[in-house]
């Protein structure tokens, strides 16, 4: 079974409708730059209402080590998520399990990266678009993923309820990662869609 993180999470009344529509996993966002910004404050109250067996995660991109601390010690989260050019030595340095996202792009060999990052979780496969380090609402070519990776893969970028079930079957990744496909507006989730978007994910063929 395909997993599902819902990211981009602002509200209570979403984190809510995500977990009781069947979501995997909440993404919160600790990026200043991110319209789905949450303070450190905020994702506390958040990870107060999560309810049992949902992962949180906390998405960074570039941060400083005492960026990382400070947003732990307030939310103390499952999982990170690294969005910039951070190094597999400070990915691991917090004593928790990590994802590494990659913007993918023709010539990447993400063989390699996924050889580079070892420890990671897995490999979060996002589309590249120049300056900007995810969140974009682009989809990727995906027959530029390899089969052969020595890493989990999470499916981002541009997925919706209209193609997730065509990226899982043509995908087959351990997860999707969807934020902007199940919005109505920038950070404000629509619960029809993400209902919508998980249904799609489980009527796909694997």
């Amino acid at each position: 079974m395909t997993r599902i993180k819902i990211c981009g999470i602002t509200r209570e009344e979403d984190l809510s409708a995500a977990a009781r529509l069947g979501a995997d996993a909440i993404g919160l966002v600790f990026y200043p730059k991110s319209p789905r910004l949450v303070t450190v404050e905020r994702a506390a109250e958040l990870l107060r209402r999560l309810p049992p067996f949902v992962t949180s995660v906390g998405l960074f991109v570039n941060p400083t080590v005492e960026e990382v601390r400070a947003a732990l010690a307030h939310a103390p989260v499952d999982l990170l998520q690294f969005h910039g050019d951070e190094p597999p030595e400070f990915c691991r340095a917090f004593g928790l399990p990590y994802l590494k996202a990659v913007r993918v792009k023709p010539g990447l060999d993400l063989v390699q990266y996924a050889a580079r990052y070892a420890d990671a979780r897995g490999l979060l496969l996002d589309a590249f678009v120049e300056g900007i380090p995810g969140g974009t609402g682009r989809s990727f070519d995906w027959s530029l993923i390899p089969r052969d990776l020595s890493l989990p893969v999470v499916l981002s970028g541009g997925l919706d309820p209209s193609n997730v079930g065509e990226a899982v079957e043509r995908v087959q990744p351990w997860a999707v990662d969807v934020s902007s496909g199940v919005e109505a507006a920038k950070g404000i989730k629509d619960a029809a869609k993400i209902a919508a978007f998980v249904q799609g994910v489980r009527n796909a063929t694997v």
